[in-house]
């Protein structure tokens, strides 16, 4: 399975600098220089590899060269690339409060009384935090947006494929 480590926003400068919003919690790994990343395209199948040049950081971003994108043009003809690591290839995590989005896709949400909620359908990533989308119980389609955090989310077993949330009122029913 991928895991998208950061996404291309767009060139910076015009020797071929990329401006990549980061969706790792390693990215001085991630990106070290000599690192081969691989990228694909959004809804596009074909893996291109690109070495990393440079990486600095730069207002909430990560600046990145890489090899063989060494003008705007060519920076902008990768903009939107997201690059991906196979999730076979990562360690299992020491701290069992932190979890690979993967690892929470598909799992069981239901209340601490074990009313079921829904499953989670992905997790996403804003200037706010991490958010679950959780498809309804029972529904096909629609959406509930649940905030990863302690206060709400009160346990996570990946082995028993089950989250608890304790929501406060009107989380789930925003009427």
């Amino acid at each position: 399975m991928e895991l998208v480590i950061g996404r291309v926003a767009k060139s910076h400068g015009i020797r071929g600098e990329l401006a990549v919003d980061i969706r790792t919690d390693d990215p001085e790994e991630r990106f070290a220089v000599g690192t081969v990343l691989h990228g694909r395209k959004p809804r596009e199948q074909k893996l291109t590899s690109y070495t990393v040049e440079a990486a600095r950081e730069h207002s909430g971003r990560l600046l990145l060269r890489l090899k063989g994108i060494d003008d705007r043009t060519a920076a902008d003809a990768i903009r939107g690339t997201l690059f991906i690591v196979d999730t076979a290839d990562l360690p299992p995590s020491d701290d069992p409060d932190e979890f690979y989005d993967h690892e929470l896709e598909g799992l069981a949400v239901r209340l601490v009384d074990g009313t079921p909620v829904g499953s989670v359908n992905e997790v996403l990533h804003s200037a706010a935090g991490e958010l679950l989308s959780v498809r309804p119980e029972g529904q096909k389609s629609g959406e509930i947006l649940i905030p990863f955090v302690a206060a709400i989310v009160t346990s996570v077993s990946v082995a028993d494929g089950v989250i608890e949330i304790d929501p406060p009122e009107g989380l789930l029913n925003p009427e």
